[in-house]
């Protein structure tokens, strides 16, 4: 069973397009968080059923699972993800379709995966022409909270059996008609840690120097963070640390030297070794200086998302499915890592499988920013992806 010319199927899903576009454009202007995408779980859940594919919810709360089968006979499944948060950032596009809810907004590019997504599901329903089953994961919470590992938790691969499981993301910085992915560690682990310092606080004036000052502490660590990455991990290993928070006293009350002052921030890294060494040293650092200013502090590390790794055959099954449709000099099969990180990678590390990320470029913001806006022509040349994808890899 041969698969179907990409062409025939990109005009296929064009003759829909718009449709695509309105759901997009719907599940943009009401953005939900993590674990709160009730409104944008019924929509999906709802298109899914009205194609006549099996639906379950509810899978880490919000979670859906679209089963669909071959006209074919055959035993193996694989599973297409798309994630559906938004993030916690105030809109600034202008655009009509805009965020209508206070504070939050698709600042990544879920409402697009969500959209592409269905777009696929909607064709292969239509034109079942593969042989197995097909698991349309539509995924909670990415941003942070690690929805996918909850999803796992909850029995995600049990109640789904998968040989293999891919995940797609939007790129704002590649041109569209572009693919872009490699074998191995692609994406970093990604680990947020808090480092408290404590003092007795005082008077910012008359009684400075009878105070211990754990500010003087703090703004000293907040430097010396820098220098864990320059004299403690190798040049060759990648590995950041950024400070993405810091909080003190009243600023009702500039004359009062705090009592406690709260940094926190996140670690990125590949290698175990590396994550090992950036929490020993945060550690040491933050309790060192501590004491350095007549203070205590402590540090909580939290691990979150694992380091996301390709396996070798399913991402030279992604690169051969983009390639079918735009040509191997448009698709990167050598990316250069990046320092992002994704919660796909827990389900990498439970079966085989492969992101991709698809070009998005429209020479407007990038991604997490306030004027960043996905890109609608990507829409059904993703959703075109995805089919080519289900008929390389569940052929007769």
């Amino acid at each position: 069973m041969s698969p179907t010319p990409p062409a025939t199927v990109l005009a296929a899903i064009r003759a829909f397009e718009k449709e695509l576009i309105a759901i997009r454009r719907d599940i943009h202007a009401h953005p939900e968080a993590g674990f709160e995408e009730t409104r944008t779980a019924a929509l999906v859940a709802e298109r899914l059923r009205a194609w006549g594919i099996t639906v379950a919810e509810g899978i880490a709360k919000t979670g859906v699972v679209g089963t669909l089968e071959g006209r074919h006979p055959g035993n193996r499944a694989i599973g297409l993800r798309a994630d559906m948060d938004a993030l916690f950032i105030t809109e600034k596009t202008g655009l009509p379709y805009a965020s209508q809810v206070p504070g939050k907004m698709h600042a990544c590019g879920h409402d697009g995966h969500t959209a592409m997504l269905l777009g696929a599901a909607r064709y292969l329903a239509e034109n079942p022409d593969f042989s197995g089953t097909v698991r349309f994961i539509f995924q909670p919470a990415e941003e942070g909270l690690g929805g996918a590992r909850v999803m796992i938790e909850e029995g995600l691969m049990e109640r789904f059996p998968m040989a293999a499981v891919y995940g797609m993301h939007n790129a704002p910085e590649v041109e569209l008609g572009r693919f872009a992915l490699r074998t191995g560690p692609m994406l970093a682990a990604s680990d947020t840690w808090t480092a408290t310092f404590c003092g007795t606080g005082g008077h910012g004036g008359s009684g400075a120097h009878l105070a211990t000052d754990p500010t003087q502490p703090a703004a000293a660590f907040v430097l010396a963070t820098q220098g864990i990455i320059g004299r403690n991990v190798s040049a060759i290993e990648p590995a950041v640390l950024s400070v993405g928070h810091i909080a003190a006293g009243d600023a009702n009350s500039p004359n009062i030297i705090p009592s406690e002052v709260v940094v926190r921030g996140t670690a990125r890294s590949y290698a175990a070794e590396v994550r090992d060494t950036l929490e020993r040293r945060l550690t040491e650092v933050a309790l060192g200086l501590a004491a350095t200013y007549g203070c205590t502090a402590k540090l909580d590390y939290l691990r979150r998302y694992p380091p996301l790794v390709n396996a070798a055959e399913q991402t030279e099954a992604a690169a051969a499915a983009a390639t079918a449709i735009v040509g191997a000099n448009r698709v990167d099969t050598a990316m250069p890592q990046r320092t992002g990180a994704e919660d796909f990678a827990f389900m990498l590390e439970r079966v085989p499988g492969a992101m991709i990320f698809i070009g998005n470029g429209t020479g407007g913001a990038h991604l997490h920013r306030p004027l960043y806006d996905f890109n609608d022509e990507a829409l059904a040349l993703g959703s075109t992806y995805w089919v080519r994808l289900v008929q390389d890899q569940l052929s007769a």
